[in-house]
């Protein structure tokens, strides 16, 4: 998130909000001007409130890059900090989840290394044994996929995850009246120009909802 959308999230909740460090899309494998970028942007969110981080970074044969974790790390603490889903394209996910813990991660986000949760179940599981603590799952959200209501209790009675994580968000019309069909301001894979995705509320209590009866 930018700065002024931290400074706002923080003066309307009163959770803890953990920013993720992502310099661009595509793979974790960082160059060193993007790592100048990472490094300023965990210095920006703490300086604005933020009250955790979230990054990953790899090597180029799919381990976790030690060196670059470690030194943003540094520049992260004393703040709590999650490896994200960087932790689905390693190469060996129970010995990268043992480096994790020995660098200090305190969260692990992951979908199994999986299309989805609930497709990688039974990794999850044996990881969150492994981690013997909070393992948080989570899912991107492609079509048909990802963490719902439909599906939250089975991922987290199969998986003793005590944590879960999903978009929990629906479609919103956009407000404007003139469209311009012929022009789309993002790529083309991306949601429809005049289609709005925003956090539903209804979504988010029923999922709370779930994950108290079962947690």
């Amino acid at each position: 998130p930018t700065p002024g959308l931290l400074q706002v999230v923080k003066q309307c909740v009163r959770i803890p909000v953990f920013v993720m460090i992502r310099p661009r899309g595509g793979d974790f494998l960082y160059s060193d001007r993007e790592v100048e970028v990472m490094k300023a942007d965990i210095r920006l969110a703490k300086l604005h409130g933020a009250d955790g981080l979230v990054f990953g970074a790899l090597t180029e044969d799919g381990r976790i890059d030690t060196e670059l974790c470690t030194a943003l790390l540094a520049v992260c603490r004393p703040l709590p900090v999650t490896f994200h889903r960087a932790f689905d394209m390693v190469h060996d996910p129970v010995v990268a989840l043992e480096t994790l813990i020995s660098l200090g991660f305190e969260r692990v986000l992951t979908s199994g290394c999986d299309s989805s949760a609930l497709e990688g179940l039974s990794l999850i599981k044996r990881l969150a044994e492994q981690v013997r603590g909070p393992l948080v799952t989570m899912r991107f959200f492609p079509p048909g996929g990802g963490i719902t209501e439909r599906n939250l209790q089975r991922i987290l009675e199969g998986s003793t995850a005590s944590e879960f994580h999903c978009s929990a968000r629906s479609a919103r019309d956009s407000g404007m009246k003139f469209r311009n069909p012929n022009v789309a301001m993002g790529a083309s894979f991306s949601a429809p120009e005049y289609s709005i995705k925003v956090a539903d509320v209804a979504k988010v209590r029923t999922l709370n909802a779930i994950a108290k009866n079962i947690l």
